[in-house]
């Protein structure tokens, strides 16, 4: 909880500049009506934020708008994208019910990266730390998930960079061949595996992708001691909350993309 009340004249001024930012013009009017704020209040904003440079009159155009400045306030921004922190509050929700560790990752090149992961709300993690870890297209259940709902095209694309990687997981003997076997295999399950050959061997990971206009957006990861965990229960309990995490976040992209 924060230590004072929020100031309201920053609350204002913000949810003014915001309301300004998505518009390439507006007037007091539409302002007032998307804010909800009074129109003195608005035009003293305004004119504040014209002081700073972050707006500017034009009357051409016969209103307000934002100038390039106010790219300046994200220029310290070096997180995650929207699918990141979408699936933030889902893979926490995710391990604090079924106590594993959850991973989200997103596509480099040849390879998926973890971007983000519940490790820390974990008691039974098996690995101390995966953030940024790099895991293979084709060994990995992160990197698989990718790879099997990834469009066709793009698979091709990527196929071919493996062909050229230097990492040995992305060699199998027949790349081709693995590619189109591990693809058919992970859509008649709906979720992909890890390797069972990938060390660590005591541990399994299964994982899902998070889809937005036929686009894999990144992939969300659960992973779990083999000893703990029964098939049954994996298909039956974990396997049906991976997908339901993945539902809200898809959900959660959805509506921050109509913001």
């Amino acid at each position: 909880m924060p230590s004072f009340p929020p100031v309201q004249s920053v609350q204002r001024a913000l949810a003014l500049l915001t309301e300004l930012n998505r518009q390439r013009v507006t007037s007091v009017g539409e302002l007032h009506q998307r804010t909800g704020l009074p129109k003195p209040t608005i035009v003293r904003l305004l004119e504040t934020l014209m002081a700073e440079g972050f707006a500017a009159s034009d009357s051409r155009l016969g209103g307000y708008q934002v100038t390039s400045k106010v790219a300046a306030l994200s220029s310290g921004f070096h997180g995650a994208p929207m699918v990141i922190e979408a699936a933030r509050p889902w893979a926490i929700d995710l391990t604090r019910k079924l106590k594993w560790p959850a991973a989200v990752a997103v596509l480099q090149e040849d390879a998926v990266f973890v971007r983000f992961s519940t490790i820390p709300d974990s008691p039974i993690s098996p690995f101390h730390a995966t953030l940024n870890l790099r895991l293979s297209l084709v060994s990995r259940a992160l990197g698989r998930a990718y790879l099997a709902y990834c469009p066709k095209e793009e698979r091709r694309l990527l196929v071919q960079m493996l062909g050229a990687s230097g990492h040995a997981e992305d060699h199998p003997e027949n790349l081709t061949r693995t590619v189109q076997q591990l693809v058919r295999s992970t859509r008649s399950r709906g979720f992909a595996e890890r390797d069972p050959n990938v060390e660590p061997k005591n541990s399994g990971t299964i994982a899902v992708p998070i889809m937005a206009d036929g686009l894999v957006l990144a992939t969300l990861g659960l992973t779990y001691f083999r000893s703990a965990v029964r098939r049954s229960t994996l298909i039956d309990t974990l396997v049906p909350a991976l997908k339901e995490a993945r539902a809200h976040i898809e959900q959660s992209i959805e509506a921050m993309r109509a913001l």
